[in-house]
């Protein structure tokens, strides 16, 4: 049961009539129920015929299947499940797959492209940047620091340069395919300015021999598939045609991190008139650093739309956390020291919800406000903060508590120091990780020997999969290694699996060099495999969890088959025709990682707080975005992770050995813009980039404390410290957060 009952302003949105409605929706106010609760009304009231769905875009992959489950739930509760889903949730990424799929071949791929995951692309990027180095070896020194000498210049360019280099090449090549360039084009008109433009002609380099590297693979990356999908839709009209009438409705959440290409894909598809719901937090935008994504686009969307809506209230925080984020939305609009970020918060405020909501706020507790004005080091923080975390972990066993930090470092140093103190912690969020390519690609070789039981090549891949444990073991795992080589030769493999009196494979063994615990272990192979050429008469989705069930044993390995199940059984529902075969076909892709975007999140099953009670998640304040705990740390509120756009203020992204403080990749993209401006000279004056991109981190790190503050319940702790040199002050958001609180009534 979904046990949604909506307030009068989501009730507002609910009574949608059709056309454009832009939503500004608080943090906590159950944007995400409401989308799903007007999904299902959608699909209850007939809107839609046989042959078409819903689209819903979602900024990540864990939205994804929250989506799905919640939608499914309130279909459940009106005991109107339909045959086929009538909805289709996706990232940008996983729409942008889906289009380019239709067809490839407008946008110049062959049928089975491949597409290359983060990593890989990371690695390419590493290695060109790393090539460019070695061959330029000294083309940077004109914006070294003039007070380092040759020495520290050398180590400069041996230690620190490689990941500036490397972040400049990830920023210049995302940048040029949002701008729809070609490595062609951008050389064409570099060659034709009249002044050179050498940062922009080091990015150009770097993404000629990217994409260099990903035609040698017949692979594209994910910010290709944007493109190239944007592409398929302006040059093919029947399928633009198509695809809108397949998609009558499209509700787009998160959309304060909407890039432009996004709202030209979904502009597209919606049409001029067509039934586009848009709704996000203009207030949450923590993407928008060197990405085109900007809350401009929302904010935009919503003063035209045809019906403009807010969810103001939250049922999440305490009044007294409320308060605090609504007085920084007030602080930041008329006391900001810099007048041009005074935009990067705007209202609506947060309200509480009204009397008799089902999810009323916690009740108040002021005296579990702590904004700490204590002058601690990095260590002394450390230690404060663990002592804080350890005293009340005593008293509320039961509850949750996670500490956030502005960067991972800080995370890592609180965490090793917590399980010093033996203090049970969950780490994942400052990590990336991700296993489902591991369990879609063992459920699939499963299934592709199912598909052919007569394949002995595919019988050696599955004694792999099914041995995979043992591969830590060196030794064990050269066994398995010899034993599936023998498994690959076996010429009659029912002699294997169904033996007879007179022939059974694995008497020859006997006399074959393998040792005896290997017979041993083929003995009971065998037995598995005629047990799972059983459930070829199961439906798909029941076999993938039998087939689950017997392989893997760790909950995320399982939590991964569920989700692989159900997504293969939606696929069997729009494909009635498809057999085994096909349907393996889609594991191999998912295997592949070509669907990555279908609902998988980096961590593979989501993350939910309340599964980890008494214990302390450390977490980045960008990966706690969506989370709530009971009590919440905020550390490092300081001038360095929160700057103002005061002049003693230093910056991240400006390196020390970098003269005039400039912002190397701020001014390389500034370079690449300026390539197609209509005067270059105008366009392009070295400093102002850096600038630029200096206010709006400004503002985005204001934005960032706001997630941070509204990701609490009922307590907040918010630290700062003074930095490696001890010359760190206090955020100035936080001196006036601390202001405000010491004057509160």
């Amino acid at each position: 049961m979904t046990n949604f009952i909506p307030r009068p302003a989501q009730q507002a949105v609910l009574e949608y009539p059709g056309g454009s409605m832009g939503i500004s929706a608080v943090p906590g106010s159950g944007k995400t129920w409401t989308l799903s609760a007007l999904a299902a009304q959608i699909i209850l009231e007939d809107l839609l015929t046989e042959n078409q769905e819903i689209l819903i875009v979602t900024l990540t992959n864990s939205a994804v299947d929250h989506f799905a489950t919640r939608i499914e739930g309130f279909l459940r509760d009106q005991d109107r499940r339909p045959l086929l889903p009538y909805y289709r949730v996706r990232t940008l990424h996983g729409l942008a797959h889906d289009i380019v799929r239709e067809r490839p071949e407008l946008v110049g791929l062959d049928s089975n492209f491949q597409i290359i995951d983060e990593r890989e692309a990371n690695a390419i990027r590493d290695d060109v940047a790393n090539t460019w180095l070695r061959a330029n070896p000294n083309i940077l020194d004109d914006y070294f620091n003039p007070e380092l000498d040759e020495s520290r210049r050398d180590w400069v360019r041996r230690d620190q340069l490689p990941n500036l280099v490397k972040g400049i090449a990830m920023s210049f090549i995302r940048t040029a395919k949002d701008m729809q360039l070609t490595p062609e084009a951008l050389r064409l008109q570099l060659e034709n300015l009249p002044l050179p433009l050498p940062l922009a002609e080091m990015g150009l380099w770097m993404f000629t021999e990217y994409q260099r590297s990903l035609a040698y693979r017949g692979a594209v990356d994910f910010d290709d598939l944007i493109r190239l999908a944007l592409g398929a839709l302006h040059s093919d009209d029947d399928l633009l045609t198509r695809l809108r009438e397949m998609w009558p409705f499209i509700l787009e959440d998160e959309a304060q991190d909407s890039s432009r290409l996004q709202e030209e894909i979904l502009r597209l598809l919606a049409g001029a008139t067509g039934n586009w719901v848009r709704v996000g937090d203009p207030n949450q935008a923590i993407y928008e650093s060197f990405t085109t994504a900007d809350p401009k686009y929302l904010r935009e969307f919503m003063a035209q739309a045809d019906f403009p809506r807010e969810l103001p209230n939250s049922g999440r925080s305490t009044q007294s956390v409320i308060d605090l984020a609504n007085y920084l939305i007030d602080w930041t609009q008329s006391e900001h020291p810099v007048l041009e970020v005074r935009n990067a918060l705007d209202i609506p405020y947060i309200e509480p919800t009204p009397g008799g909501d089902p999810q009323p706020n916690p009740p108040d507790a002021p005296e579990a406000i702590h904004l700490v004005d204590t002058k601690f080091s990095p260590d002394g923080e450390i230690q404060a903060v663990a002592d804080s975390v350890e005293r009340w972990l005593k008293d509320h066993p039961d509850e949750t508590v996670a500490v956030l930090a502005p960067r991972n470092t800080r995370g890592f140093a609180l965490n090793d120091e917590l399980r010093r103190r033996k203090i049970e912690t969950v780490d994942g969020l400052l990590r990336s990780s991700s296993s489902t390519r591991f369990t879609a690609g063992a459920l699939g070789n499963i299934l592709q020997y199912l598909a052919d039981p007569g394949s002995a090549r595919k019988l050696a891949t599955v004694y792999r999969v099914w041995r995979r444990a043992d591969r830590a073991d060196s030794d064990l795992w050269e066994q398995v290694e010899a034993t599936a080589k023998i498994l690959k030769g076996c010429h009659h493999v029912e002699d294997f699996l169904q033996p007879g009196p007179e022939r059974d494979w694995l008497d020859d063994l006997q006399e074959a060099e393998i040792l005896p615990g290997e017979l041993d272990q083929l003995e009971e192979f065998r037995r598995v495999l005629q047990y799972w050429l059983k459930t070829i008469e199961l439906p798909i989705d029941q076999m993938i969890l039998t087939l689950s069930q017997e392989l893997f044993t760790r909950p995320n390995d399982l939590a991964i088959s569920h989700k692989l199940a159900v997504l293969l059984r939606r696929v069997r529902n729009l494909h009635p025709e498809w057999h085994l075969p096909e349907l393996t076909g889609e594991l191999a892709v998912i295997a592949k990682n070509e669907r990555r975007f279908l609902g998988f999140s980096e961590d593979d099953s989501g993350f939910d707080p309340d599964k980890h009670k008494g214990k302390v998640v450390i977490a980045t304040i960008h990966k706690a975005k969506g989370l709530e705990w009971d009590r919440v740390y905020l550390m490092s509120v300081n001038n360095y992770d929160f700057p103002s756009g005061m002049e003693y203020d230093n910056y991240i992204p400006e390196k020390w050995f970098i003269r005039d403080s400039l912002n190397l990749e701020a001014e390389t993209l500034a370079q690449l813009e300026a390539a197609f401006s209509r005067d270059v000279y105008e366009w392009y004056a070295e400093g102002t980039p850096t600038y630029e991109a200096r206010m709006e981190y400004v503002r985005e790190r204001l934005r960032l404390l706001y997630v941070g503050i509204t990701r609490a319940r009922k307590e907040l702790v918010i630290t700062w410290n003074t930095g490696r040199k001890g010359n760190l002050q206090p955020a100035i958001p936080l001196v006036a957060l601390q202001s405000f609180w010491e004057n509160k009534d």
